[in-house]
């Protein structure tokens, strides 16, 4: 007997990646093992961005070699875990070539994220420039250029395995 097909509808996968907050994004090193650490993100045009600074781990490996899994995840129970795993490639935006994407990055993590105070706010350009513009040339923003988006989601499995 064939397995149910448990993977999330691409509607689902968009209303799951805007609700779920933590972003586990995987590199791989100069010696050949993975580099994994959370990061948060936004979506644009269908796609996960996300920022960190041009020196750190992640980046470095990326310049290296693009290949990047990203991977969304919630549940505790086994028939509650639902997940959205994109493996693809990196594009990156390099702060000091493009600071406005990624002060646009930070303003959009703002949004989701509270980065200036308790609660997540909407920042004007001002607000925006003052809290973040001086780090826009020292970060880079990367956008995963999907080549797979692989998903399950056990609460179709009705209980059942």
């Amino acid at each position: 007997m064939a397995r149910k097909d448990i993977s999330f509808t691409p509607e689902e996968v968009g209303a799951f990646l805007a609700e779920e907050m933590t972003l586990i994004v995987t590199t791989l090193g100069i010696d050949g093992h993975p580099h994994t650490a959370p990061m948060w993100f936004f979506t644009e045009d269908g796609k996960i961005v996300f920022r960190s600074f041009t020196k750190s781990q992640k980046i470095v490996n990326l310049r290296r070699d693009p290949r990047i899994t990203v991977l969304v995840e919630r549940g505790m129970a086994y028939a509650d875990l639902q997940a959205v795993m994109i493996k693809g490639t990196a594009r990156l935006i390099d702060g000091a070539d493009n600071p406005a994407y990624v002060l646009e990055s930070y303003r959009r993590l703002a949004a989701r994220y509270p980065m200036v105070g308790p609660e997540p706010v909407a920042l004007d350009p001002e607000a925006l420039q003052q809290a973040f513009g001086r780090f826009a040339r020292k970060n880079t923003a990367v956008v995963v250029e999907p080549d797979r988006t692989i998903s399950w989601d056990h609460t179709k499995l009705e209980g059942g395995y």
